[in-house]
């Protein structure tokens, strides 16, 4: 039973009347077509284990390590422990490069681009999948979420058909802040046609929704769906759920970390801005231009 006391967003805590758990599935795929047609339903798919445990762990591990190296992450590195210092800005005046470093590191990508997403992104989009080239990688520290938004409105001059998957890379209970959908979001058709064909870029529009995330989900009598994750579970979704993330309030300093990737049908038409050596991403600065780009400070932990 999810644990609804634990989650909140933004400050506010969920009502029990507003807080319901995502649908899970195995992550074998013996069924793909009930996949496609769990995706088309819901909006998203969250696959338990469908991932080797043993290679996210890897992964953490190697992120943190290199955060450990700015010293902005405390030994062990794997258990993520923020310091509230960070050497970054000296030994790495240009945070584009550092980042995009760490973002294309051989034990994340093996996890993020590797064949067995891979395999699971083809079984839902019914063709042979490509990842975008470009990495979102996350850590979010105590008291901070993502607020709600459309990824469509991001990535949305290329492929009509892109799905996000969702890695947390570690064990990330209530308390540590995951992935939450306004449930059906997916289906309410005023708010599609108004975000369709809009772009964060040319329209310099702000990309999060503007409505916080409990009082809007009341206004649509829907609840906001989360879980606890494991490490080895991804959840897929389309461009049109809307979705942000819980607060992480653990204590301690304890780093959520996850990253989110791209894949789309291997033929179609690609957005330029996410594909290249480095991808140019938001107005030409790649890697620089994310907020996880910034250095881990003691001022990120107070907020």
């Amino acid at each position: 039973m999810l644990r609804h006391d634990a989650m909140r967003i933004a400050g506010q805590p969920v009502p029990a009347g507003l807080a319901g758990e995502l649908r899970g599935f195995s992550g074998a795929p013996r069924e793909p077509a009930a996949w496609r047609a769990a995706l088309a339903q819901d909006g998203y798919i969250l696959l338990r284990g469908a991932l080797d445990r043993a290679a996210v762990l890897a992964a953490r591990a190697e992120v943190f390590g290199r955060l450990r190296e700015v010293g902005e992450i405390a030994a062990p590195a794997i258990d993520g422990i923020a310091t509230g210092t960070s050497q970054r800005a000296a030994l790495h005046p240009d945070p584009g490069p550092f980042w995009r470093s760490v973002c294309e590191g051989p034990r994340l990508r093996a996890v993020s681009h590797g064949p067995g997403l891979g395999a699971i992104a083809g079984a839902l989009l019914g063709c042979a999948a490509r990842p975008f080239d470009f990495l979102w990688l996350r850590t979010m520290l105590a008291g901070r979420a993502s607020p709600l938004h459309f990824d469509h409105v991001y990535m949305n001059r290329g492929s009509d058909n892109v799905l996000t998957a969702w890695i947390p890379l570690g064990d990330v209970p209530l308390e540590a802040g995951p992935i939450v959908f306004v449930e059906g979001s997916n289906r309410f058709a005023d708010l599609v046609a108004r975000y369709r064909g809009l772009d964060v870029d040319r329209d310099t529009m702000p990309g999060s929704f503007p409505e916080d995330a409990v009082n809007f989900a009341a206004s649509r009598g829907a609840r906001l769906l989360t879980a606890d994750f494991a490490a080895g579970d991804v959840i897929l979704f389309d461009m049109f759920s809307l979705h942000g993330s819980c607060d992480n309030m653990l204590d301690g300093g304890r780093v959520r970390l996850s990253c989110d990737v791209r894949w789309q049908p291997a033929d179609d038409t690609r957005d330029d801005r996410w594909f290249g050596a480095p991808p140019p991403g938001h107005g030409g600065r790649s890697y620089g231009g994310v907020n996880s780009a910034r250095p881990l400070g003691a001022d990120y932990i107070a907020r």
